[in-house]
């Protein structure tokens, strides 16, 4: 995108997000929900589509424009960005990644406009940081799969109109293998939700379980089609492809980790500059100013790190490590920097409605989900070792 129109961009979002959704923030959070204005003003602002490319009608930004708009959309609670986040992120990466040109071009506009909502269905009761211990299976009969299993934690399943579902095609290949992912309309019969998730934090983004009860697709519905040719086509190839969607998604939840903590270091100063404690503005205590200090030196660490890793990421020198070392980093940093906020907030930073509280609460999740924190560290072990880690 021309540098001009991507700054463009940004203003707009900075502006929505701090005059229209930061003021709404309380509001969110009791009712559990985005309401439906600013569900449409993010349509019409293109939100829903920002990584898809112009070709199938998003705005196609490249990853370092990517972090920047993130940044700029964890200002706010992170229940707004999750109402597209799944559309750009690990759901329309499945079809960007791993999908027919046919599939791209009936999905992808429709994903881009807000039309559709889709939702990444890997996450199992016991197939989480492991997806290669999923158990839903996909059985070919005739020019169809027949599908059954569960799917948990899974983001906007409940506004879904297509899930990405992955789902076991050869129960005697190794588990890394054999899994494939297939395109289902959420309309379809045998396909069910939960009640969403009442969570300990991130209200008014929504997860359910999803139950799939034999439900059939057709055979076009497998993600890459099928190829009799070997190593071709989308059969088996699932694990690989939700494998380069979590990279992609982890290098974004890096950014608004980044973007929540530029948010924090705000309330922190602010409230720092004002609250009186014996006379004295609480920032003149040496003390307080050490916890801004971390604070500060840790935001400014993890931004650094993610727009480096979106450079790799864009020239194709690191998908894989980079976006875990951001993810590790930057989501553990955020945990730090909103327990300060809260400390140096005092007992005010323990009472619900001040944002900290909330944020403190949101930022959890990040060291959980699109992989653990631990996971990552195993990526990044594996990635300097070498074989020497695998013994």
């Amino acid at each position: 995108m021309d540098p001009s129109d991507f700054a463009d961009v940004l203003a707009s979002v900075r502006e929505f997000v701090r005059e229209q959704v930061v003021p709404r923030e309380d509001e969110i959070e009791e009712a559990d929900e985005v309401g439906e204005p600013l569900r449409e003003a993010c349509k019409a602002m293109g939100l829903y589509g920002f990584a898809i490319p112009e070709t199938y009608g998003g705005i196609g930004l490249s990853m370092s424009e990517e972090v920047e708009l993130a940044m700029e959309l964890g200002w706010t609670t992170p229940s707004l960005r999750s109402l597209f986040g799944t559309n750009n992120g690990i759901a329309g990466q499945v079809l960007l990644t791993g999908g027919t040109e046919a599939q791209r071009a009936e999905w992808l506009p429709r994903l881009a406009s807000g039309e559709v909502v889709a939702s990444f269905a890997l996450t199992e009761p016991d197939a989480g940081s492991d997806p290669s211990s999923l158990t839903t299976k996909a059985v070919r009969d005739g020019d169809e799969f027949v599908i059954s299993g569960t799917k948990r934690w899974i983001t906007n399943a409940p506004l879904a109109d297509v899930l990405m579902v992955f789902a076991r095609t050869d129960p005697d290949a190794a588990p890394a293998r054999g899994i494939s992912t297939f395109l289902v309309p959420t309309s379809s019969p045998g396909v069910s939700f939960s009640p969403h998730d009442a969570k300990m934090g991130q209200r008014g983004s929504w997860t359910c379980e999803v139950y799939l009860d034999d439900v059939r697709v057709p055979a076009v519905n497998l993600i890459g089609g099928e190829s009799q040719e070997e190593g071709q086509g989308g059969l088996h190839r699932g694990y690989v492809t939700a494998l380069k969607c979590l990279a992609h998604g982890r290098l974004h939840i890096a950014a608004l980790c980044m973007g929540m903590a530029a948010r924090l270091v705000h309330e922190t100063v602010e409230f720092a500059s004002t609250r009186e404690q014996g006379g004295h503005a609480i920032a003149t205590y040496q003390l307080v100013q050490g916890l801004v200090a971390d604070s500060v030196t840790d935001w400014h660490a993890g931004r650094a790190l993610v727009r480096e890793a979106a450079r790799a990421y864009d020239d194709g020198s690191d998908k894989v490590t980079g976006p875990s070392t951001a993810k590790y980093f930057c989501s553990e940093a955020v945990g730090r920097i909103a327990d300060r906020a809260v400390q140096v907030h005092g007992g005010s930073g323990y009472m619900r409605g001040v944002p900290v509280e909330r944020i403190y609460r949101d930022v959890r999740l990040f060291r959980i989900y699109e992989g653990t924190s631990q996971i990552q560290q195993v990526i990044i072990a594996r990635g300097a070792l070498g074989k020497a880690a695998r013994g």
